[in-house]
């Protein structure tokens, strides 16, 4: 039987309820309601409940969607989701007068060091605010970040879904803890992959012992979709042209969580911003965030511009810290990719466009003191899961945007200590790890100083089903960007 994934109305009630608790509104009368009908729980980690329900638990379902999509939150002052209110809040919006960031706190802490071995990008952060003239990253350092992108994102793929403890020991049992290269299934006894198996459609493709190129993945799809966008449409684009070229461009199977719930309500006749909320409990997820990067490439030194390009993708699919999770990381893109920035300047300078009551921002002031705090990154990976796990779905954009902000911090801005600490927190692996790849390999500057180990096996070629890209090399994608970023 056809279970399809992220569209059920019985599967997308347990996670509206549970949206509904994290964003300021009161769902216990309708939660009871579900509840007493006999209504499942949303499934813990697939995208479909294994069995279908009554026609009536899904067309109460249905119902009850409509009814918590009218609740009032009490959050809706301090996260709005339209650009201008955005920018009221934020009172150093770059370009407004600097990149002061509230911790809250006096200051974060003396910075924690790499592990040995590891490089990192020291001196003293800077504060930058908006470029007066804006130089484009050279097409050696967007090929780092094309690599950077696609190989965090390969370390994260066997894991994905697993719980916490499931990777530290899939990793130790192969000598391969804490993580300093790809996952293997070599010596891994058959009853731990009996308890934490390999995430089933990437164990053939994205163990180290299996990689033959970079295989497809919607973490690498959509950098490419958002480069047709620009193409197609300049950096003026709407979030209706965004829609076009997916509808164009991207099958429906390849899309998931906010993205697929979207998709179906354009087919369904809705517009955008519409897309985004109709039944749609996923528009505080991860999904936004990956489709950031290109937004960054092409925006240096202008983050303020970078931010709103993203918001204006985001929108498509997403509200609130949805859209500021792809906000702040193209902002953070977009200052790394002058050169003349340290990681923990990009970060601040992320924060900045983002509304600083918002829980997003909250949760990324805190990972990054954690990350100052404490000098084994274990121990920040459990404060955040003691913090989050037990409330938030494991794609969750906040938790998983903090983690990401940890590991750059902790690693500082070392290429293989990001992106090794970034999937070894958990949660969505691989789009952690391919965040955090972009960003410090972007830093790195050039695909000549990211680890060979990393790169050789990817073989500068990349499988996608997006468009004429399939068996493009990195090189070639990096000259496509850079002359999207020097298009007038």
């Amino acid at each position: 039987m056809l279970r399809l994934t992220w569209v059920q109305p019985e599967d997308l009630i347990g996670h509206e309820l549970r949206q509904a608790s994290q964003d300021g509104r009161e769902p216990s009368t309708i939660a009871a309601r579900w509840q007493a009908a006999g209504g499942p729980e949303a499934p813990l980690t697939a995208g479909a409940s294994p069995h279908p329900v009554s026609p009536y638990l899904r067309l109460l379902a249905t119902d009850l969607l409509d009814e918590l999509a009218d609740l009032p939150s009490t959050l809706a002052d301090d996260e709005p989701t339209a650009l201008p209110r955005i920018k009221s809040l934020c009172p150093d919006w770059p370009g407004t007068g600097g990149s002061r960031v509230a911790w809250g706190d006096g200051g974060p802490p003396a910075r924690a060091k790499p592990r040995a071995g590891e490089g990192g990008r020291g001196g003293t952060p800077q504060a930058p605010g908006r470029a007066t003239h804006p130089r484009p990253a050279s097409p050696a350092a967007l090929e780092a970040a094309w690599f950077g992108r696609a190989v965090g994102c390969l370390l994260g793929k066997p894991v994905e879904k697993l719980p916490l403890d499931g990777i530290r020991q899939l990793a130790r049992v192969t000598g391969n803890w804490p993580l300093t290269n790809y996952f293997t299934a070599h010596g891994v006894p058959e009853d731990l992959l009996t308890r934490h198996p390999w995430n089933r459609r990437s164990a053939t493709t994205s163990l180290a012992e299996n990689i033959d190129g970079m295989p497809e993945d919607d973490d690498l799809n959509y950098p490419l979709l958002n480069l047709l966008v620009l193409q197609r449409h300049t950096r003026t684009f709407t979030p209706t042209d965004v829609a076009r070229v997916w509808l164009d461009e991207l099958p429906a199977g390849r899309t998931f969580t906010a993205e697929r719930v979207a998709y179906r309500n354009l087919l369904s006749g809705l517009e955008p911003p519409l897309t985004a909320r109709h039944h749609n409990p996923f528009r505080e997820w991860i999904g936004a965030l990956i489709r950031a990067d290109m937004h960054g490439w092409t925006n240096p030194g202008d983050p303020a511009a970078a931010a709103e390009q993203a918001h204006r993708d985001a929108t498509l699919t997403h509200t609130a810290n949805g859209v500021y999770a792809a906000m702040f990381t193209a902002a953070v893109i977009a200052t790394a990719a002058t050169g003349d920035h340290d990681v923990h300047a990009c970060l601040r300078t992320g924060l900045t466009v983002v509304p600083p009551r918002s829980r997003l921002a909250r949760a990324v002031r805190q990972a990054i003191r954690l990350a100052h705090e404490h000098t084994d990154f274990d121990t920040v990976v459990d404060v955040l899961h003691a913090t989050y796990a037990a409330t938030h779905h494991w794609v969750h954009a906040v938790p998983n945007t903090a983690l990401i902000a940890a590991a750059l911090t902790h690693a500082d801005g070392d290429f293989t200590g990001s992106i090794c600490r970034a999937v070894s927190g958990g949660w969505d692996t691989d789009s952690n790890g391919a965040t955090a790849g972009s960003i410090a390999a972007l830093l790195a500057g050039s695909p000549r100083a990211l680890p060979e180990r990393w790169t050789a096996p990817l073989k500068n070629r990349l499988a996608t089903s997006v468009g004429d890209f399939h068996g493009t090399g990195f090189d070639t994608l990096a000259r496509l960007t850079h002359l999207e970023a020097t298009r007038p």
